[in-house]
This record gives structure tokens, C-alpha cells and sequence, in this order.
């Protein structure tokens, strides 16, 4: 009996001491923003806050820019993360101090064989991969892909012209995203598909697995619970995206690297040096454009800036007007709601102390409708963005792609995509809504901005 009841302390001991342990380690870093003296929504056990993000990034966002400020911290599982609006702390954080203390953008552990892509590579890796990426976005290199666009860019009309014919609503996502998808395929891996009417081609099908996104997937979650599990999936080579996607990347890239050897021309001859030392860094992912309103003011300046004339590179450049409404699309629906990056040291800005490890986060969709900033930030007005308006901005509290040195590397690329879409769409059609259109748009809750369901929209011609 002695023995029995002896056995009995010691398994509630060790109970009570794991229990105990557990609750510490579950909480240990929720102090600290309480000793920076920063506000923010109370954390959950092992979770944070991060079950208010059922509802969104951008709600809870928004939400916490309401109530605490320019400043405020939250908790991705254990992982305190310091949100910071202010311009003049984003221009520390994301420029001046881009190089010494802030180079690297939050690295979840999870990415498999692409441990080397552009968007995740650390420190002087990024600066040498980058270096050797960004000369296939220059001018140059857009111009001499131009052309390359508009062969998509008529294979886009060719389907609008189809829709609009038997009268049938469009999918704006399925057909923008087709469209650069086709023209990424084209130009980075010298591969013609036409994904619009072949949804089943091998590289539609990897690109879409590629995509997609689950916030609360198990991989990230244990990693939210348990960050030092980090390491040891790398380690596994355990990934977001399945094998096979990665795999046949791979092999198309060796596909092309052979043609290559044969002297066959490729377009971004720069993208496939980088492989001699390092795995595909690739392309950003095809922009979910959203036209939901564009006025007679638009179409009138693309009539008389170009009415039949096949469209040039120079002068779609310079349509002022255009830039202004995909500008202001972008501002209140920009494609990346939060900018992050991790400090490498400990470092005082103004006034706030942020220890070294402590991921710093910039929330795009509040910034871009503060109206302290922006004025009537819910309506659409082109003019924010024309001449006499431009140099009023404060260039740090507007980007949609992203800030300084590590800004999305393939910025311009798409804007030329978006830019000609809108020209050879609006020249023709006129957008109309339908019964099919949702109004108000829903947002989904998942990773990038983008609609919950398909934006559909009917094209009317023009007389």
C-alpha cells in the first residue's frame, strides 16, 4: 500500500510539474510588449491571436489600427510580432536600415528545395541572387518582352471576344491570372501554353498547387506552437508545396538549361545563370487584379492617347491617367496585405526598443485607407495619383509592392502586364455588372488580397 501510494505522489508530481512547464513555455513571450510598453489584443495560449485571423488579415488589421494606433503588437502562435504605421519608423525599418538590421523577411522553415529563392534567401545570399535577377527587369528587358506580351495579350481578347459574343459573364480572376500566367511561362521558362483554354496543361496545374495557401495548414501551425521545431523540417526538406510541384519545376528548368546549351535564345537569360549556384528563384505570383470601376474619363484618355494605332511600349508608359487608376486599385486593394522583416540585433527607433529575433510588421491595408492619409479612403479617385497630387504622398505610406532594396523584384514587370490588359480591353468593351456580380465584394480570409469568389463582370462593345 505504501509503495502504491508513494508511486501515486510522484505520477501527480511530475503531472503538476509538466502541467506547470507547459503553461510557462505557452505563455513565456507574451510579456513582451507589456515591457515595451506597447497595446495590443490579449494572446491565447500557444495561439496568440492568431484565431482572430478567421476572419482575415485585413479585418483584424484594420481592427487593431482602429483601437491601439499607429503601433501596436500582436502573436502568431508565440512568435510576438510589432506592427508599426508609421512612416517615419517604415523608412528605418525597410530602407535605412534594409542592409544591417533588417535584410530578412520572416522565414517559416518550411520551404523545402526553394531554401534559396529570392523572396526567402537571408542576408548575403539574397544580395547576390538578387543582384543577378534584377538586370532582367530593366527597361530594356521590359521592351524586348513587349512583344511577348502582346501575342498573350491578343489570345486574351480572342476569349473576351467569345464571351462577349454569346452574351456570357467573365471570370476576372481566371482570365487576368491566365493572362500572366501565360506571359511568366513565356518569358521565364521559355514555355508557350495557353492555360486559358488548356486549364489541364502540366504547368497550370503545378502553378496553381503552387499557389494555394492554408493559414492553419498543420506544418505551420506546430511551427506557431513550437518555433525550435523550425529547424528540424528543414532538416526533412518538409515544405509548403507538395514534391511533385518542385519536382517538375526542376526538371523543366534542366529542360531549358539544355536548350540553352544548344544555343536556343532565351528571353530572361539572367534568371538561368543564377542556376550554376543556386536553385529557381521564381516569379512572383500572377497579380489578382481587380476592375471594379473604371469611368469615361479613363477610356477618353486611352482614345486619344492611342484610339487604333497597335499599342507601343513607350506610350502606354506614359498614360498618366491609367497609372493613376491602377494606382489607386492598388491602394485599396493591395495584393500584399502585411510587409515583414526580422531585426538581426537589438535596435532603439524612435524610442521603442525592439530586441533582436522580434518580426517587424507593416499592415498595407489600414496604412492605405488611413484618412488622416487619404482622404474619403473609400473612394475611388484616379486623381490621388496625377501630377499635381503625386508629390503630396508620403512615398512611406503607400506600397502595394512592398518597400526599399527587398521591394517585390518584379514590380514593373507586372505593371506593364496590367497596363496592357486594361488598354487592349478598354479600347474595345465597355465592363458592365450582372446579375452574377457580387456586390459588396467579399475578400477571401487566405494569404494574398483576392476575392472569396469569382468576380464576374459582362463585356459590351464599344460603338
Amino acid at each position: 500500500m505504501d509503495y502504491f501510494f508513494y508511486f501515486s505522489i510522484q505520477t501527480w508530481t511530475l503531472l503538476i510539474a509538466f502541467v506547470t512547464l507547459f503553461f510557462v513555455y505557452a505563455n513565456w513571450t507574451y510579456g513582451a510588449f507589456k515591457k515595451m510598453g506597447i497595446p495590443g489584443p490579449s494572446p491565447v495560449p500557444l495561439f496568440g491571436t492568431m484565431l482572430a485571423y478567421r476572419k482575415g488579415f485585413t479585418k483584424f488589421d484594420q481592427q487593431c489600427f482602429n483601437k491601439y494606433g499607429k503601433t501596436w503588437g500582436i502573436f502568431d502562435g508565440r512568435q510576438p510580432v510589432l506592427c508599426i504605421t508609421d512612416p517615419g519608423m517604415i523608412k528605418t525599418v525597410l530602407i535605412k536600415e534594409c542592409y544591417s538590421l533588417f535584410t530578412n523577411r520572416r522565414n517559416f522553415r518550411l520551404n523545402g528545395p526553394l531554401y534559396d529563392a529570392v523572396g526567402i534567401a537571408e542576408d548575403e545570399q539574397w544580395r547576390r541572387i538578387r543582384s543577378i535577377l534584377s538586370p532582367s527587369f530593366t527597361s530594356g528587358r521590359l521592351k524586348e518582352m513587349f512583344d511577348i506580351m502582346k501575342r498573350h495579350s491578343a489570345n486574351m481578347m480572342s476569349s473576351f471576344t467569345k464571351k462577349a459574343d454569346k452574351d456570357e459573364p467573365i471570370e476576372l480572376k481566371d482570365v487576368f491570372g491566365s493572362f500572366s500566367m501565360d506571359i511568366v511561362t513565356s518569358t521565364a521558362f521559355s514555355v508557350d501554353i495557353d492555360s486559358l483554354n488548356n486549364p489541364s496543361d502540366p504547368f497550370v496545374a503545378n502553378i496553381k498547387k503552387m499557389l494555394k495557401f492554408d493559414l492553419f495548414s498543420p506544418l505551420l501551425v506546430i511551427i506557431g506552437f513550437f518555433p525550435f521545431m523550425g529547424p528540424i523540417f528543414e532538416k526533412m526538406e518538409l515544405s509548403f508545396f507538395p514534391k511533385s510541384v518542385t519536382d517538375f519545376f526542376y526538371a523543366a528548368l534542366q529542360k531549358i538549361k539544355s536548350s540553352r546549351a544548344k544555343g536556343e535564345q532565351m528571353w530572361l537569360q539572367s534568371f538561368l545563370d543564377i542556376l550554376e549556384k543556386y536553385p529557381p528563384a521564381f516569379l512572383p505570383a500572377p497579380c489578382d487584379f481587380i476592375v471594379d470601376h473604371f469611368n469615361c474619363k479613363l477610356k477618353s484618355s486611352l482614345d486619344s492617347a492611342a484610339p487604333f494605332a497597335p499599342i507601343q511600349y513607350q506610350p502606354l508608359m506614359q498614360m498618366e491617367y491609367l497609372e493613376g487608376v491602377i494606382n489607386e486599385s492598388l491602394r485599396l486593394y493591395p495584393i500584399v496585405p502585411r510587409v515583414e522583416r526580422v531585426a538581426k540585433a537589438t535596435v532603439e527607433i524612435n524610442g521603442i526598443v525592439i530586441p533582436k529575433g522580434m518580426v517587424v510588421m507593416v499592415p498595407t491595408w489600414p496604412m492605405h485607407r488611413d484618412p488622416d492619409v487619404w482622404p474619403e479612403p473609400e473612394k475611388f479617385k484616379p486623381e490621388r495619383f496625377c501630377k499635381e497630387n503625386k508629390d503630396s504622398i508620403d512615398p512611406y505610406t503607400y506600397m502595394p509592392f512592398g518597400l526599399g532594396p527587398r521591394n517585390c523584384i518584379g514590380m514593373r514587370f507586372a505593371l506593364v502586364m496590367i497596363r496592357l490588359a486594361l488598354v487592349e480591353i478598354l479600347r474595345k468593351y465597355n465592363f458592365t455588372v450582372c446579375k452574377e456580380t457580387e456586390i459588396p465584394l467579399e475578400l477571401d480570409i487566405q494569404g494574398l488580397v483576392a476575392p472569396k469568389r469569382p468576380i464576374k463582370l459582362k463585356l459590351t462593345p464599344r460603338s
